[in-house]
């Protein structure tokens, strides 16, 4: 049981704290405000760093994904700067060396952690930086194929002609061979077809040539060629390979479609045969005199007439 006694020591103790802490508050108070002017003025300097390297690396850089962390990086570094010189007015730099620390360990285990998501935003960076290709580039790289719609520093943004959206993990990007088909500005477009063995090869390759004059896009300072690739089952195989202008896909695809029609039409005013695929079945004599004795056994059904045949 508490006395009275006891409930009066323990409020002259509770007293005495408050007041100590009380006196501790107005002897912290001058560097209490000090600290808020501080932070003020580090919010406000971070803000116009911020604005004026927006400025500045809009005009030297036209990268946006790069010139983004540039920014947020000087953003972030001068709010520590100024938490740092806080806290340090507020006499707290073992809280400081605390907190460092703790980022270290914390940045060493979620390194381990999130070795995909670190390795991934390094090769953003380091890709932001090469530029080895740009937002409307067409592009094959990993298997996919298709037009970069946006540069992340995570992840490729890659439209493909059908349509769907593919977002490629820029370190397979960064591991894998990049075929980047907009920086040449020209394709070559390769249709492969084939003739019967009877057709006359002179024949078919002016043939051949002769269609393609007057293909729309096609460039006149690369030669079109016709090479005989081989000696197929039912067809002598050739390849037409041009050269046209190349910013998206629809103009390979339509190009190359273009010169089939050509190709076609001509063959078929020249009579040339275009073969299909033939298969040959070869018989042994006993098994073909098998089949005709069960064909010759087997009776053939009888059909009745029905009855409004047999009317009529």
């Amino acid at each position: 049981m508490f006395g009275i006694t006891d409930i009066q020591r323990a409020f002259n103790l509770l007293s005495s704290k408050l007041v100590r802490w009380m006196q501790q508050f107005i002897l912290l108070l001058p560097n209490l405000l000090i600290a808020i002017l501080i932070l003020v003025a580090t919010v406000f300097v971070a803000r116009l760093v911020r604005r004026i390297m927006s400025k500045f690396l809009g005009r030297f850089s036209h990268g946006v994904t790069l010139n983004n962390l540039i920014i947020t990086i000087s953003y972030v570094g001068v709010l520590l700067i100024g938490t740092f010189f806080m806290l340090e007015v507020l006499s707290l730099d073992k809280t400081v060396t605390s907190l460092l620390a703790g980022v270290g360990i914390i940045g060493l285990a979620l390194g381990f952690a999130f070795q995909d998501i670190a390795a991934n935003f390094i090769s953003g960076i380091i890709i932001a930086i090469q530029r080895p290709f740009t937002v409307g580039d067409v592009i094959q790289t990993d298997s996919f194929f298709g037009t970069i719609e946006s540069i992340n520093l995570r992840t490729l943004d890659l439209r493909q002609p059908t349509g769907e959206l593919v977002r490629v993990p820029n370190r397979k990007v960064f591991e894998s061979p990049v075929i980047n088909f907009t920086v040449t500005t020209h394709r070559r477009v390769d249709v492969e077809c084939g003739v019967t063995y009877d057709s006359n090869l002179e024949q078919v390759r002016d043939v051949v040539l002769a269609s393609m004059q007057g293909l729309p896009n096609l460039l006149s300072d690369r030669p079109v060629e016709v090479m005989f690739t081989g000696f197929a089952d039912s067809a002598i195989t050739f390849t037409l390979r041009f050269w046209i202008p190349y910013k998206r896909q629809v103009d390979y695809v339509g190009a190359k479609s273009e010169a089939i029609m050509r190709i076609k039409r001509a063959f078929d005013q020249a009579s040339i045969t275009i073969p299909f695929p033939i298969r040959t079945l070869d018989i042994s004599p006993d098994l073909l005199e098998q089949l005709s004795e069960k064909l010759v056994r087997t009776p053939s059904p009888v059909v009745e007439p029905d009855s409004a045949g047999a009317r009529s």
